[in-house]
Parts: C-alpha cells; structure tokens; sequence
C-alpha cells in the first residue's frame, strides 16, 4: 500500500510545483497593473488557482502522513 502513497505524493507534489509556478508574484494571468504592494483581491482565475493550491497543498500533506504511518515498522 506504501508505493501508492509514494507515487500520489509524487505526483501531487510536482502538480503543486506547476500550480505554484502559474502564480509567479507580478507575472499572474492577469494584465500589468501596479505592483506597488498595495493590497489587492484575487478574482477569476487567480482565485481559482490559489484555492486549487491551497487545497492541494492541504493534500499532499496528508497523503505524507499517512505514508508516514503506513510505513514498515522500524523507521
């Protein structure tokens, strides 16, 4: 049962890389406009895309520990 952890946490983790990459800070989906570091709301896509990360995020860290309890004794 652990090689199927491994290989879901695997790949989870490089869609987070990906999910992570797309959401560069200044260079998102949407048009240019001031990065001043005034604070602004995620709409549409980049909304979407920080959910999606975060849930994932939340993911990948539950499958690794439930790699990490079903595990072979002596770790």
């Amino acid at each position: 049962m652990a090689p199927y952890f491994q290989v879901t946490q695997i790949l989870l983790s490089l869609f987070l890389m990906v999910l992570i990459l797309v959401q560069a800070r200044g260079g998102g989906l949407t048009p240019s406009q001031d990065q001043s570091g005034i604070f602004r709301t995620r709409r549409g896509i980049e909304r979407t895309l920080f959910n999606a990360t975060l849930g994932i995020a939340t993911l990948w860290v539950l499958v690794s520990i439930a790699t990490v309890i079903v595990a072979e004794p002596g770790f």
